[in-house]
């Protein structure tokens, strides 16, 4: 291949609108990560940057911004539930995403095994527990071991381009 002809428009790695840009040409799917609080209240926030890690022991992983008012809980909770939102969603996407207190007020819930806050009607869940976090940046990475599990047949809810659809 001659890479003489090929246009890099190379952006400005210092340039954070551009870089976010950029990575929002990947598409991802909208999940609901949800634990309970300090009072033992259910709390969830809007994530997209959740990824599978291993099968064997069954790991998933997700990211959550340092600044992120619910950080410290996440941090120290036992661990949570990964409630992957499909198609017909987008309105529980907005809600938890929204800077509301007591987002799961008419929202129809069950506790998993583990005492996680399941979100009824989702594409899929996952009950984690903590298995490790790491130091990613302005993030926090968190890696739960899967302990239980669903799915069902529907379209994802996705990412792209910053649309949600």
């Amino acid at each position: 291949m001659n890479n003489t002809n090929v246009n890099l428009n190379i952006k400005n790695i210092d340039d954070e609108a551009l870089l976010k840009k950029s990575l929002g040409m990947f598409s991802t799917g909208i999940t609901i990560v949800s634990t309970l609080d300090n009072n033992q209240k259910p709390i969830g926030m809007t994530v997209n940057s959740f990824a599978s890690v291993s099968l064997n022991p069954p790991l998933v992983l997700w990211s959550i911004n340092k600044k992120q008012p619910s950080y410290d809980i996440f941090l120290n909770a036992n661990g949570y539930a990964v409630n992957i939102l499909s198609k017909n969603q987008k309105d529980l996407c907005l809600h938890f995403s929204s800077p509301i207190e007591n987002k799961f007020d008419n929202v129809d819930w069950n506790f998993s095994e583990n005492g996680h806050p399941i979100i009824d009607g989702t594409l899929a869940w996952f009950d984690c527990v903590k298995w490790n976090y790491y130091d990613g940046g302005d993030h926090q990475i968190l890696v739960g071991e899967i302990k239980s599990h669903y799915h069902k047949k529907n379209e994802p809810l996705l990412y792209w381009n910053g649309k949600i659809s």
